[in-house]
C-alpha cells in the first residue's frame, strides 16, 4: 500500500475504521433522530457521514501508527532474572514478557 509505515497492517486499519464507523453511525442516527424527530433526515445524516469518517479515521490511524510516543520499548526490570531462572512468565498469567514504552 502507499501510506505510512507503522505497527499495524493496512487491512487492520481499514477493518478498525469500518467497525468504528458502524458504531459511530448508529450513534449519529440516534442523535440526529432525537434532534430532528425525522427518521429520513437522521438516516440521510448518518448515511452521508459514514463515508467521510471512514476515510478520516483511516488516515488518523495511519498517522498515529507512525508516532512512537507511548509505544512499549523497555524491558521489565525483573525480566532478566526470570529468564535466567528459566521462567517464561506463565506463572503470573499475564503473558507479558516485556513492557516497553517510548518517552
Amino acid at each position: 500500500m502507499f501510506l505510512f509505515r507503522g505497527a499495524e497492517s493496512h487491512p487492520r486499519s481499514i477493518v478498525k475504521a469500518v467497525s468504528w464507523r458502524v458504531l459511530g453511525s448508529i450513534d449519529t442516527f440516534v442523535l440526529s433522530f432525537l434532534f430532528t424527530h425525522n427518521p429520513s433526515a437522521a438516516g440521510a445524516i448518518a448515511g452521508t457521514e459514514v463515508f467521510t469518517k471512514i476515510v478520516l479515521f483511516y488516515f488518523h490511524e495511519r498517522i498515529w501508527a507512525t508516532v512512537r510516543w507511548g509505544h512499549v520499548t523497555q524491558r521489565l526490570p525483573d525480566e532478566s532474572a526470570s529468564e535466567a531462572e528459566g521462567d517464561t512468565g506463565a506463572s503470573t498469567g499475564s503473558g507479558i514478557s516485556a513492557l516497553e514504552i517510548d518517552p
